[in-house]
């Protein structure tokens, strides 16, 4: 079980309602991963409050909610690879960035497994240019870092605090637990405006990866087809909606001189069992789902 950081419940009422809209009006902002499940609803969030948004993309994907919801035409879609630091760098000079949220990653636990050095690369080395190209910046006021709640690791431990230490193992999780511990190590050691993010399990519209259980079990049952567990189904897990995690990030940024240089787990507070959600959304659906339990995520994290 993961629960949202005592620091962060400091800061104030969590939702969409006391998002402080001047704040982010006209406000130069770059997002990477904005074509991601999360990035675009972020997009989507900001434009609405007459922000600049430069959304970093490295390749198009026509069925992304950033593309069904036209967010590419009330945006400055700008290409380029997190690899890639002189086009970061320059890109936060051009645009004169204020605001970074750096969302942009590998995400897939599989593809992690598969291809570690890319996964690597994208993730640890792509955050160190976000924070160069901060730290150089002479107008970057916040910076906003993607983490995870897979970047603890294995621990007996429940629910996960902040102070926990970071011990990833397997190739994903290493990359977060990098890439969080260099974000904080920047805030610390220069005394940027660095704030982290972990969040758990994320739910909502627009979601394109049916390796997850929501997206996933949506899609079976709308195509008659069978389900496949990786687990056993009776892993707990919480679930959080996308746009809960939209106001997290906002108000993290909103208010960078009370979360500089420190990480906040977020979370709903409510576990439930993988077959539970599956039950849930069969019912909602109207429809059984049909399921197969492979069980081959015995060293996954919940």
């Amino acid at each position: 079980m993961k629960e949202c950081g005592k620091a962060v419940m400091l800061l104030g009422k969590f939702g969409s309602e006391n998002m402080n809209e001047k704040f982010w009006n006209e406000k130069n902002i770059l997002i990477t991963g904005a074509t991601g499940f999360v990035g675009s609803h972020i997009v989507e969030r900001l434009v609405s409050s007459n922000a600049n948004v430069m959304a970093l993309v490295r390749s198009q994907d026509p069925r992304s909610y950033f593309y069904s919801q036209n967010l590419h035409k009330k945006s400055i879609v700008v290409y380029g690879d997190l690899k890639d630091y002189d086009r970061i760098t320059s890109l936060i000079t051009r645009y004169e960035v204020e605001t970074i949220l750096h969302l942009g990653a590998q995400p897939i636990v599989g593809t992690a497994l598969a291809n570690p050095m890319e996964t690597f690369r994208t993730n640890i080395e792509g955050t160190i240019n976000i924070l160069e190209g901060a730290r150089n910046s002479k107008t970057v006021k916040q910076v906003v870092v993607a983490s995870s709640d897979k970047a603890y690791g294995k621990s007996d431990k429940l629910p996960y605090t902040e102070d926990m230490p970071l011990l990833g193992s397997a190739p994903y999780e290493v990359s977060k637990s990098c890439a969080d511990l260099i974000s904080l190590s920047y805030a610390q050691t220069y005394g940027m405006p660095i704030t982290v993010t972990r969040f758990g399990n994320i739910y909502g519209p627009g979601d394109l990866n049916f390796n997850r259980i929501v997206p996933g079990a949506i899609k079976a049952a709308l195509t008659n087809s069978v389900l496949n567990i990786r687990s056993d189904g009776k892993m707990l897990r919480e679930y959080l909606y996308v746009e809960d995690v939209v106001n997290g990030y906002l108000m993290l940024a909103e208010n960078i001189e009370k979360t500089k240089g420190e990480a906040f787990n977020f979370s709903s507070g409510e576990r439930l069992k993988v077959m539970e959600v599956v039950e849930k959304i069969s019912n909602v659906m109207g429809k059984k789902i049909e399921t197969k339990i492979l069980n081959t995520a015995k060293n996954e994290i919940p």
